[in-house]
Protein backbone atom coordinates (compact mmCIF):
# COMPACT_ATOMS: atom_id res chain seq x y z
CA UNK A 1 0.00 0.00 0.00
CA UNK A 2 1.23 3.71 -1.14
CA UNK A 3 1.50 5.78 2.26
CA UNK A 4 0.90 8.23 -0.03
CA UNK A 5 -1.83 7.87 -1.20
CA UNK A 6 -3.72 6.79 1.55
CA UNK A 7 -6.97 8.28 3.03
CA UNK A 8 -7.38 9.46 6.35
CA UNK A 9 -9.75 6.70 7.33
CA UNK A 10 -6.85 4.17 6.29
CA UNK A 11 -4.36 5.58 8.17
CA UNK A 12 -4.95 3.24 11.47
CA UNK A 13 -5.37 0.01 9.00
CA UNK A 14 -1.92 0.72 7.57
CA UNK A 15 -0.17 1.86 10.68
CA UNK A 16 -1.63 -1.96 11.82
CA UNK A 17 -0.52 -3.58 9.05
CA UNK A 18 3.35 -1.83 9.40
CA UNK A 19 3.47 -3.12 12.78
CA UNK A 20 2.47 -6.74 11.55
CA UNK A 21 4.98 -6.56 8.65
CA UNK A 22 7.96 -5.10 10.88
CA UNK A 23 7.94 -5.48 14.69
CA UNK A 24 9.63 -8.82 16.70
CA UNK A 25 6.74 -11.87 16.74
CA UNK A 26 7.18 -11.07 20.59
CA UNK A 27 6.23 -7.96 20.26
CA UNK A 28 2.33 -6.96 21.33
CA UNK A 29 0.64 -5.71 18.33
CA UNK A 30 -1.79 -3.02 18.55
CA UNK A 31 -4.47 -4.90 16.19
CA UNK A 32 -4.59 -7.87 18.81
CA UNK A 33 -4.94 -6.01 21.93
CA UNK A 34 -7.12 -7.61 24.54
CA UNK A 35 -9.18 -4.24 24.37
CA UNK A 36 -10.66 -2.22 26.61
CA UNK A 37 -13.21 -2.96 30.07
CA UNK A 38 -15.77 -0.76 27.86
CA UNK A 39 -15.64 -1.44 24.12
CA UNK A 40 -15.22 1.50 21.97
CA UNK A 41 -15.53 2.04 18.27
CA UNK A 42 -11.85 2.36 16.37
CA UNK A 43 -9.84 5.63 16.12
CA UNK A 44 -10.17 5.93 11.94
CA UNK A 45 -6.25 7.14 12.38
CA UNK A 46 -4.45 6.28 15.60
CA UNK A 47 -3.81 2.40 16.50
CA UNK A 48 -5.36 1.70 20.39
CA UNK A 49 -2.00 2.14 22.08
CA UNK A 50 -1.53 6.01 20.64
CA UNK A 51 -5.00 6.62 21.82
CA UNK A 52 -4.17 5.31 25.22
CA UNK A 53 -0.85 7.46 25.05
CA UNK A 54 -2.61 10.48 23.73
CA UNK A 55 -5.65 10.39 26.62
CA UNK A 56 -2.48 9.80 29.08
CA UNK A 57 -0.72 12.84 28.32
CA UNK A 58 -3.70 15.02 28.05
CA UNK A 59 -4.58 13.97 31.72
CA UNK A 60 -5.22 16.67 34.98
CA UNK A 61 -2.62 13.68 36.48
CA UNK A 62 -0.10 13.95 34.16
CA UNK A 63 0.03 17.71 34.15
CA UNK A 64 0.64 17.51 37.89
CA UNK A 65 3.58 16.01 37.29
CA UNK A 66 5.71 18.81 36.62
CA UNK A 67 5.21 20.21 40.62
CA UNK A 68 6.13 16.54 42.27
CA UNK A 69 8.75 15.79 44.10
CA UNK A 70 11.47 13.05 42.53
CA UNK A 71 14.10 13.14 45.19
CA UNK A 72 14.58 16.65 46.15
CA UNK A 73 12.01 18.59 47.43
CA UNK A 74 11.29 21.94 46.09
CA UNK A 75 14.26 22.47 44.22
CA UNK A 76 14.86 26.04 44.23
CA UNK A 77 17.66 25.61 41.15
CA UNK A 78 15.62 24.77 38.12
CA UNK A 79 17.92 22.01 36.59
CA UNK A 80 17.01 19.07 39.43
CA UNK A 81 14.84 16.45 38.46
CA UNK A 82 10.55 16.59 38.60
CA UNK A 83 8.24 13.97 38.72
CA UNK A 84 7.53 14.78 35.02
CA UNK A 85 11.35 15.05 33.72
CA UNK A 86 12.06 11.48 35.76
CA UNK A 87 9.39 10.27 33.56
CA UNK A 88 10.29 11.76 30.15
CA UNK A 89 13.92 10.11 30.91
CA UNK A 90 12.06 6.89 31.42
CA UNK A 91 10.31 7.11 28.22
CA UNK A 92 13.29 8.31 26.10
CA UNK A 93 15.37 5.17 27.34
CA UNK A 94 12.54 2.71 26.85
CA UNK A 95 11.56 3.43 23.46
CA UNK A 96 15.15 3.01 22.80
CA UNK A 97 14.99 -0.40 23.98
CA UNK A 98 11.62 -1.16 22.25
CA UNK A 99 12.60 0.60 19.12
CA UNK A 100 15.95 -1.65 19.15
CA UNK A 101 14.21 -4.76 19.54
CA UNK A 102 11.37 -4.08 17.11
CA UNK A 103 9.04 -3.76 20.06
CA UNK A 104 5.73 -1.89 20.19
CA UNK A 105 6.92 1.75 20.94
CA UNK A 106 3.27 3.55 21.46
CA UNK A 107 2.62 0.81 23.75
CA UNK A 108 5.91 1.19 25.74
CA UNK A 109 5.30 5.21 25.69
CA UNK A 110 2.07 4.95 26.68
CA UNK A 111 3.27 2.86 30.13
CA UNK A 112 5.50 4.69 30.30
CA UNK A 113 3.43 7.93 30.72
CA UNK A 114 1.52 6.37 32.86
CA UNK A 115 3.96 4.65 35.59
CA UNK A 116 3.95 7.34 38.06
CA UNK A 117 0.90 9.03 37.63
CA UNK A 118 -0.12 7.90 41.04
CA UNK A 119 3.03 9.47 43.24
CA UNK A 120 1.84 11.10 46.08
CA UNK A 121 3.31 14.90 46.59
CA UNK A 122 6.93 14.46 48.25
CA UNK A 123 8.44 11.47 46.57
CA UNK A 124 8.95 8.16 48.35
CA UNK A 125 8.58 9.86 51.66
CA UNK A 126 5.08 10.95 50.95
CA UNK A 127 4.28 7.83 50.06
CA UNK A 128 5.65 6.18 52.85
CA UNK A 129 4.00 8.59 55.33
CA UNK A 130 0.48 8.44 53.71
CA UNK A 131 0.67 4.38 53.92
CA UNK A 132 1.67 5.27 57.51
CA UNK A 133 -1.04 7.82 58.35
CA UNK A 134 -4.13 5.49 56.08
CA UNK A 135 -3.05 2.69 58.58
CA UNK A 136 -4.18 4.59 61.83
CA UNK A 137 -7.91 4.25 60.16
CA UNK A 138 -7.48 1.15 58.17
CA UNK A 139 -5.17 -0.76 60.47
CA UNK A 140 -4.76 -3.47 57.41
CA UNK A 141 -4.42 -1.50 54.48
CA UNK A 142 -1.15 -0.18 51.97
CA UNK A 143 -0.49 2.63 49.97
CA UNK A 144 1.33 1.89 46.67
CA UNK A 145 1.71 4.17 43.82
CA UNK A 146 1.22 1.72 41.43
CA UNK A 147 -2.23 0.56 42.35
CA UNK A 148 -2.90 4.42 42.81
CA UNK A 149 -1.50 4.91 39.49
CA UNK A 150 -3.77 2.40 38.06
CA UNK A 151 -7.03 3.68 40.08
CA UNK A 152 -6.29 7.27 38.77
CA UNK A 153 -6.57 6.29 34.39
CA UNK A 154 -9.55 3.67 35.83
CA UNK A 155 -11.58 5.49 38.33
CA UNK A 156 -10.20 9.23 39.20
CA UNK A 157 -9.79 11.02 35.83
CA UNK A 158 -12.51 12.17 33.64
CA UNK A 159 -14.82 13.11 36.76
CA UNK A 160 -14.67 9.41 38.03
CA UNK A 161 -15.14 8.10 34.64
CA UNK A 162 -11.41 7.00 33.83
CA UNK A 163 -9.51 6.76 30.69
CA UNK A 164 -10.73 3.18 30.06
CA UNK A 165 -7.51 2.17 28.65
CA UNK A 166 -6.18 -0.76 26.95
CA UNK A 167 -5.49 -4.33 29.34
CA UNK A 168 -1.81 -4.45 27.91
CA UNK A 169 -1.30 -0.28 29.39
CA UNK A 170 -2.99 -1.44 32.60
CA UNK A 171 -0.99 -4.25 32.85
CA UNK A 172 2.51 -2.22 32.72
CA UNK A 173 1.57 0.66 34.66
CA UNK A 174 0.63 -2.16 37.63
CA UNK A 175 4.06 -4.43 36.64
CA UNK A 176 6.73 -1.43 36.79
CA UNK A 177 7.89 -0.89 40.31
CA UNK A 178 10.59 -2.88 41.96
CA UNK A 179 11.03 0.02 44.86
CA UNK A 180 14.72 -1.27 46.07
CA UNK A 181 14.68 -5.08 44.77
CA UNK A 182 17.80 -5.71 42.62
CA UNK A 183 17.04 -5.87 38.74
CA UNK A 184 16.29 -9.56 38.04
CA UNK A 185 14.65 -10.44 41.95
CA UNK A 186 10.68 -11.06 41.08
CA UNK A 187 9.84 -12.45 44.15
CA UNK A 188 7.33 -10.50 45.86
CA UNK A 189 7.01 -7.95 42.56
CA UNK A 190 4.87 -8.46 40.01
CA UNK A 191 6.45 -8.24 36.28
CA UNK A 192 4.04 -7.32 33.38
CA UNK A 193 3.24 -9.37 30.76
CA UNK A 194 4.83 -7.97 28.19
CA UNK A 195 8.41 -7.33 26.74
CA UNK A 196 7.15 -3.37 25.94
CA UNK A 197 6.26 -3.46 29.82
CA UNK A 198 9.45 -5.11 31.02
CA UNK A 199 11.27 -2.27 29.12
CA UNK A 200 9.51 0.57 30.80
CA UNK A 201 10.44 -1.58 34.30
CA UNK A 202 14.40 -1.73 33.35
CA UNK A 203 14.53 1.94 31.84
CA UNK A 204 12.95 3.25 35.32
CA UNK A 205 16.00 1.46 37.13
CA UNK A 206 18.63 3.23 34.28
CA UNK A 207 16.48 6.37 34.37
CA UNK A 208 16.77 7.03 38.17
CA UNK A 209 19.54 6.24 39.14
CA UNK A 210 21.86 7.86 36.85
CA UNK A 211 19.78 11.28 37.36
CA UNK A 212 19.73 10.65 40.64
CA UNK A 213 23.23 10.23 41.21
CA UNK A 214 23.05 14.02 38.82
CA UNK A 215 21.37 15.82 40.92
CA UNK A 216 22.99 14.37 44.29
CA UNK A 217 26.41 15.77 42.85
CA UNK A 218 24.58 19.02 42.07
CA UNK A 219 22.80 19.03 45.91
CA UNK A 220 26.45 18.47 47.22
CA UNK A 221 25.07 15.36 49.11
CA UNK A 222 27.86 13.51 47.18
CA UNK A 223 30.71 13.22 44.69
CA UNK A 224 31.23 11.20 42.03
CA UNK A 225 34.92 9.59 44.32
CA UNK A 226 32.22 9.08 46.60
CA UNK A 227 30.62 6.50 44.67
CA UNK A 228 31.45 2.92 44.48
CA UNK A 229 34.15 2.98 42.06
CA UNK A 230 34.23 -0.76 40.35
CA UNK A 231 30.62 0.23 39.53
CA UNK A 232 32.14 3.30 37.98
CA UNK A 233 34.65 1.20 36.54
CA UNK A 234 32.18 -1.22 35.07
CA UNK A 235 29.25 1.36 34.00
CA UNK A 236 31.31 4.49 33.10
CA UNK A 237 31.94 8.08 35.01
CA UNK A 238 29.26 10.19 33.31
CA UNK A 239 25.98 10.24 33.26
CA UNK A 240 25.68 9.33 29.61
CA UNK A 241 28.36 6.58 29.67
CA UNK A 242 26.64 4.83 32.23
CA UNK A 243 23.41 5.26 30.61
CA UNK A 244 25.04 4.19 27.61
CA UNK A 245 26.68 1.11 28.68
CA UNK A 246 23.18 -0.34 30.61
CA UNK A 247 20.74 -0.29 27.59
CA UNK A 248 24.09 -1.62 25.54
CA UNK A 249 24.07 -4.80 28.19
CA UNK A 250 20.63 -4.82 28.00
CA UNK A 251 20.13 -5.09 24.35
CA UNK A 252 22.81 -7.46 24.00
CA UNK A 253 21.02 -9.58 26.77
CA UNK A 254 17.60 -9.35 24.94
CA UNK A 255 18.05 -9.44 21.10
CA UNK A 256 16.04 -12.35 19.55
CA UNK A 257 14.87 -13.05 23.17
CA UNK A 258 11.33 -13.57 24.03
CA UNK A 259 12.65 -11.66 27.92
CA UNK A 260 14.16 -8.03 28.36
CA UNK A 261 16.53 -8.47 30.94
CA UNK A 262 19.73 -7.08 31.97
CA UNK A 263 23.07 -9.58 33.23
CA UNK A 264 26.76 -10.57 33.91
CA UNK A 265 28.67 -7.49 35.25
CA UNK A 266 26.56 -4.39 34.10
CA UNK A 267 23.79 -6.08 36.44
CA UNK A 268 25.53 -6.70 39.43
CA UNK A 269 27.23 -2.79 39.05
CA UNK A 270 23.75 -1.53 38.45
CA UNK A 271 22.49 -3.32 41.81
CA UNK A 272 25.11 -2.36 43.72
CA UNK A 273 25.09 1.53 43.07
CA UNK A 274 21.15 0.93 43.40
CA UNK A 275 22.01 -0.32 47.22
CA UNK A 276 24.59 2.75 47.13
CA UNK A 277 22.07 5.22 46.67
CA UNK A 278 18.79 3.77 48.94
CA UNK A 279 22.21 4.15 51.31
CA UNK A 280 23.33 6.83 51.52
CA UNK A 281 20.85 9.47 49.16
CA UNK A 282 17.66 8.56 49.39
CA UNK A 283 17.37 7.31 53.56
CA UNK A 284 20.47 9.54 54.60
CA UNK A 285 19.64 12.75 57.45
CA UNK A 286 20.81 15.35 54.72
CA UNK A 287 18.78 18.61 54.63
CA UNK A 288 16.14 17.17 52.03
CA UNK A 289 15.69 14.78 53.79
CA UNK A 290 15.42 16.80 57.37
CA UNK A 291 12.56 18.74 54.51
CA UNK A 292 11.33 15.74 53.89
CA UNK A 293 10.28 14.91 57.61
CA UNK A 294 8.45 18.30 57.44
CA UNK A 295 6.62 16.66 54.72
CA UNK A 296 5.75 13.87 55.71
CA UNK A 297 4.05 15.28 59.06
CA UNK A 298 2.28 17.93 57.23
CA UNK A 299 0.30 15.11 54.96
CA UNK A 300 -0.13 13.09 57.98
CA UNK A 301 -1.75 16.24 59.77
CA UNK A 302 -3.42 17.07 56.01
CA UNK A 303 -4.86 13.77 56.33
CA UNK A 304 -5.97 13.60 59.65
CA UNK A 305 -7.98 16.92 59.50
CA UNK A 306 -9.78 14.96 56.43
CA UNK A 307 -10.66 12.41 57.75
CA UNK A 308 -12.45 14.35 60.82
CA UNK A 309 -14.23 16.77 58.12
CA UNK A 310 -14.35 15.57 54.83
CA UNK A 311 -16.54 18.51 53.76
CA UNK A 312 -13.11 20.06 53.76
CA UNK A 313 -12.37 17.49 50.20
CA UNK A 314 -12.72 18.86 47.22
CA UNK A 315 -15.98 18.64 44.83
CA UNK A 316 -17.40 15.09 44.74
CA UNK A 317 -16.95 14.92 40.71
CA UNK A 318 -12.87 14.77 41.43
CA UNK A 319 -13.06 12.26 43.93
CA UNK A 320 -15.58 9.73 43.18
CA UNK A 321 -19.23 9.01 44.25
CA UNK A 322 -20.79 11.74 46.43
CA UNK A 323 -20.57 11.30 50.48
CA UNK A 324 -23.80 9.20 51.65
CA UNK A 325 -24.84 9.10 55.32
CA UNK A 326 -23.20 6.98 57.22
CA UNK A 327 -20.45 6.58 54.71
CA UNK A 328 -17.76 4.30 56.46
CA UNK A 329 -14.34 4.81 58.05
CA UNK A 330 -12.76 2.79 54.64
CA UNK A 331 -14.67 4.23 52.31
CA UNK A 332 -13.77 7.97 53.54
CA UNK A 333 -10.18 6.94 53.86
CA UNK A 334 -10.28 5.77 50.27
CA UNK A 335 -11.67 9.55 49.17
CA UNK A 336 -9.14 11.54 51.35
CA UNK A 337 -6.41 9.12 50.33
CA UNK A 338 -6.96 9.82 46.98
CA UNK A 339 -7.37 13.58 47.30
CA UNK A 340 -3.91 13.99 49.13
CA UNK A 341 -2.07 11.40 46.71
CA UNK A 342 -3.30 13.53 43.92
CA UNK A 343 -1.82 16.95 45.21
CA UNK A 344 1.39 18.75 44.39
CA UNK A 345 3.85 19.55 46.81
CA UNK A 346 3.08 23.00 46.50
CA UNK A 347 -0.46 22.84 46.71
CA UNK A 348 0.04 20.51 50.22
CA UNK A 349 1.62 23.19 51.48
CA UNK A 350 -0.51 25.79 50.46
CA UNK A 351 -3.24 23.53 51.72
CA UNK A 352 -1.25 22.91 55.05
CA UNK A 353 -0.95 26.67 55.65
CA UNK A 354 -4.94 27.30 54.77
CA UNK A 355 -5.92 24.86 57.50
CA UNK A 356 -3.28 25.37 60.39
CA UNK A 357 -1.60 28.63 60.04
CA UNK A 358 -3.76 31.65 61.36
CA UNK A 359 -4.51 34.54 58.83
CA UNK A 360 -4.81 38.24 59.51
CA UNK A 361 -7.97 38.96 61.92
CA UNK A 362 -9.48 42.54 61.39
CA UNK A 363 -11.53 42.70 64.57
CA UNK A 364 -13.40 45.83 63.05
CA UNK A 365 -14.87 43.63 60.33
Amino acid sequence: MDPSALLPAQFREYQEALEAQTLSPFAVLAAKTRGRAKPEELDPVRTEFQRDRDRILHSKAFRRLKHKTQVFIDPEEDHYRTRLTHTLEVAQIARTLARALRLNEDLTEAITLAHDLGHTPFGHGGEEALGEVLREYVPNAEFKHYDQSLRIVDVLEKHGQGLNLTWEVRDGILGHSKGSKDLGVVEGTSLPTSLEGMCVRIADRIAYINHDIDDSIRAGVLSLADLPQDTLDILGRSHSKRIGTMVMNVLESSVGRDEVCMTGSVLDATNRLKDYMYANVYTMDTRGNVELHKAQFMLKELFRLYMGSSQMLLPMDELGPPEFDGESVEARARRVTDFIAGMTDRYAAMKFKQHFFPSAWNHAE
